[in-house]
């Protein structure tokens, strides 16, 4: 009888471990290592295309953050797992990539591309209710709590950056006329009309603004126009490389004494010294400290323990984000609140003097949705080097 009872509760668990490895089967790898309750960080990474340059760093800067993390144990004892998929700078591929690593992990966090995935995924973002979203665009309108209740920016938005520039320009010489040249696309176009604005607030005044098709090669007769403006400052925007250094050589030809400057995309150290001589100079506002800067900064010596080799300013950006998002997610596990969208949000909010350890030169404090903070930086050709121009300015 006692026999009888062990092989039928015998069989019972047989049948039940049968049972529970068809479930297995039918439920992918990674929904079940949910049970472990890992914090995942989803990722549309232009690893491929016109972005490539930008992807490869940004890729490699939230990996090394998330190392960072999972070697000191993750968080509350919760390891985060981040899953990238390649897009291309496509915004249909990073749809498809976004539906693809939601649907296989339970996704706290994730990093866009660009703008227009960033606007095409909100509606869905506030469905799914459970996603705190960052990228790589800096665009205006994303700086907007109301209509981007899950999205933030990782530095200031293209508007504040222009800001930053024309309030370290005041302080340089008031009174200055400066002038914009601009790409024919959303992203060129983005901060320039409150730009103007703000200019005339700071006493300062526009003669001229130019707009060329993005990849422009002959700037021939628009350097003629900027010449005759005569501007004290040429502020570059919604380009990477090309046409500025074309600009500044014919400009400097043709007897020019602009400053030149330019915003973040343009400002990663490699870019700037493929202007070679034109370069020398060249000045531009930059979110986080550069990979070689030598003030205090142990996050900073940290990732060159890492990585010896420079990284780039997209590295940086990719590594701040990965930091911004698992803050917010621990944040809201210390307050034993769910990883919700809105929870997310309100802890990345909650950051008041928060320390990036160095990587941006004063503490943090998030109220909107971005990070209204940067610094002015110069070219030297001769160290090879963009150097700090001004204080780090707060708007």
């Amino acid at each position: 009888m006692a026999q009888q009872r062990i092989s039928t509760r015998r069989r019972s668990l047989m049948l039940g471990a049968a049972a529970a490895g068809t479930a297995a089967l039918t439920h992918p790898l990674s929904v079940l290592a949910q049970g472990a309750e890992e914090i995942v960080v989803g990722g549309s990474i232009p690893m491929t295309g016109v972005f490539a340059f930008a992807g490869v760093g940004i890729n490699a800067g939230i990996q090394d953050y998330v190392k960072i993390i999972n070697d000191a144990g993750g968080i509350k004892g919760r390891k985060v797992k981040y899953v990238p998929e390649d897009t291309g700078y496509k915004v249909d591929v990073s749809v498809a990539a976004y539906k693809k690593i939601t649907s296989q992990n339970k996704v706290n966090l994730y990093y866009g591309d660009s703008t227009g995935f960033s606007k095409t995924i909100n509606p869905e973002l506030e469905r799914n209710g459970n996603i705190l979203m960052a990228g790589a665009s800096f665009a205006s309108e994303l700086n907007d709590p109301k209509k981007y209740p899950n999205q933030f920016l990782v530095g200031p938005d293209y508007t504040e950056m222009f800001s930053i520039l024309l309030k370290h320009i005041a302080k340089e010489k008031p009174g200055a006329k400066v002038a914009f040249v601009y790409s024919d696309s959303e992203f060129g176009r983005d901060p320039i009309e409150k730009s103007e604005a703000e200019a005339k607030r700071l006493g300062l005044s526009v003669p001229i603004k130019i707009m060329t098709p993005a990849g422009s090669v002959d700037v021939s007769t628009e350097v003629i126009k900027l010449r005759r403006a005569a501007p004290d400052y040429t502020i570059f925007h919604g380009y990477i490389l090309a046409p500025i250094p074309e600009f500044i050589t014919q400009g400097k030809q043709q007897g020019m004494k602009s400053k030149w400057m330019g915003t973040f995309w343009t400002m990663d150290s490699s870019t700037v010294m493929k202007m070679g001589e034109a370069g020398d100079g060249f000045m531009g506002v930059m979110p986080y400290r550069y990979y070689y800067d030598t003030e205090k900064a142990p996050m900073l010596e940290k990732i060159r323990a890492m990585r010896p080799e420079y990284q780039s300013t997209a590295y940086m950006q990719g590594f701040l984000a990965a930091m911004l998002f698992l803050e917010s997610a621990k944040r809201c596990l210390d307050g034993n609140k769910p990883l919700t969208g809105a929870n997310l949000k309100a802890a990345l909010n909650s950051l008041k003097d928060f320390d990036t350890g160095g990587l941006i030169g004063v503490p943090l404090t998030i109220t909107g949705n971005s990070i209204p903070v940067g610094r002015v930086y110069k070219a030297d050709m001769k160290a090879q080097k963009m150097l700090p121009a001004s204080d780090w300015i707060k708007l």
